[in-house]
């Protein structure tokens, strides 16, 4: 997570959806950087809303707007699947290793997720929450230039993106019937990527 205060903006970073690039990129300029540990540099809406912005808010008497990423729901899934295939991650229950994407996907699915398929829900971290937080500025993670030129202007700075934590490459075809009972078990996924405006 970044915080950058002049501006009044916060960046939460959603797993998997490329938010390492940037805050390698931005952190000397961040006001506030959150790295370690993991519960707290992905530290979803609902906990950016109990602890971050009330800091700012009671200290500093400002509300923050809120920018983040949302990665289309089967893409984010394969990322995290070809994550847990890394080498290091053998003999651990959350590898996917001799695990097919369709099973994984599968896994999912389930009111109880195995191990290897149990990564959160980008719809639950980003959700709007009963005090009104909500994620301002909500990008597309394919629409890469759209993000860049929002953060370069609205930070008046220039970014130079590098590849940071990226997992192995390899095809992930998801067979129909999985992706329907994806989009039937998890709507709530589908349906918030579908509404990110992409003017």
């Amino acid at each position: 997570m970044l915080v950058f205060y002049d501006e009044k903006l916060a960046l939460l970073s959603v797993p998997k959806t490329g938010t390492s690039a940037y805050q390698e990129a931005l952190q000397t300029r961040a006001d506030l950087v959150i790295t370690d540990p993991p519960e707290l540099k992905h530290a979803p809406l609902y906990r950016y809303n109990r602890w971050i912005r009330p800091m700012f808010e009671r200290v500093c008497g400002v509300e923050l707007e809120v920018a983040a990423v949302m990665r289309e729901p089967v893409s984010w899934l394969g990322s995290w699947y070809r994550f847990r295939q890394r080498p290091f991650m053998d003999g651990k229950a959350n590898s996917t290793k001799d695990i097919s994407f369709d099973d994984f996907v599968r896994g999912y699915c389930k009111g109880q997720q195995p191990g290897f398929a149990n990564v959160g829900s980008q719809a639950k971290f980003l959700e709007t929450q009963k005090n009104g937080c909500h994620v301002t500025h909500l990008f597309r993670y394919e629409d890469q230039p759209h993000i860049q030129t929002f953060l370069e202007q609205r930070l008046s700075v220039k970014i130079e993106l590098q590849k940071v934590n990226v997992s192995p490459v390899m095809d992930l075809s998801l067979s129909p019937e999985v992706e329907a009972l994806f989009r039937r078990k998890k709507p709530e996924e589908f349906a918030l990527y579908d509404s990110i405006s992409q003017d």
